[in-house]
């Protein structure tokens, strides 16, 4: 192997480095020390930003009956329902019918590690930083199983009372800004993950159903995926396939 092709392996080690500002030379600042979590956090998205090829596919969802439904069940429990666990049953569903996206590349980078299980991380925002709940067996629980759990584990994240058992072990994440706002984004894969689903929030928009103009609450989806495994066509799919699965919540 060459010296340059040697060289080219190396990256980003070979760019120049990020400049050095002294900020107070332009005014007054402040300097506020990042907490240990944050560092952390900012250490993984950095490694995988820098060694996986992301893709972000886009997508919406009409959930008008998923909203519903969501209301229904709550009242009939007397239990608050987000979409969330709606969105972790669905993508369930969508890894057990896309296996290469419940699966993993081994140290080696040319092994495929199929996994037999549903495990999904939520993140979760704390006072520290982000936070990954996993929740296990997701395509075994129902709805208002998932929500409890949800909420346990969230609680206990933001309380730094969550152990590290807790957040591993995931197959797919979701990071859901829903309750903030926004029309899509780029969310970071988290590694060894090979994809990850970001949650806008909804919108009205007018659309035709039966040939009839009516407004409708539109979710809109973002699909970031490891181009190294997964190809377009396969991710826009796969997408689908969970837009499909939210737009019908009975079958949830």
């Amino acid at each position: 192997m060459t010296s340059e092709v040697q060289a080219s392996l190396v990256w980003p080690a070979n760019l120049p480095p990020m400049p050095s500002v002294d900020f107070g030379k332009f005014g007054m600042v402040e300097s506020v020390a990042l907490s240990r979590q944050q560092k952390l956090v900012s250490s993984f998205l950095s490694r995988n930003w820098a060694q996986i090829p992301h893709v972000t596919h886009h997508d919406e969802v009409d959930i008008d009956l998923l909203e519903l439904n969501r209301k229904q069940m709550g009242e009939k429990l007397g239990i608050k329902l987000t979409p969330v666990p709606y969105l972790i049953k669905a993508v369930a569903r969508a890894l057990a019918a896309f296996p290469r996206f419940n699966a993993s590349l081994a140290d080696d980078g040319e092994t495929l590690i199929l996994k037999q299980y549903f495990h999904i991380g939520v993140a979760v925002e704390t006072g520290q930083g982000l936070l990954v709940p996993v929740l296990r067996d997701c395509d075994k629980k129902s709805i208002p199983e998932l929500s409890a759990e949800l909420n346990d584990k969230a609680s206990r994240a933001r309380g730094r009372g969550l152990p590290m058992s807790e957040m591993s072990g995931g197959c797919f994440s979701i990071s859901s800004l829903g309750s903030i706002g926004g029309t899509g984004f780029t969310p970071i894969i988290n590694a060894p993950e090979l994809a990850i689903l970001g949650v806008s929030r909804a919108t009205e928009k007018l659309m035709l159903r039966d040939g009839k103009l009516v407004a409708a609450s539109m979710l809109p989806l973002s699909l970031s995926y490891d181009h190294r495994v997964i190809n377009g066509a396969d991710a826009a799919r796969f997408l689908r396939f969970i837009a499909e699965q939210l737009a019908e919540p009975g079958d949830l």
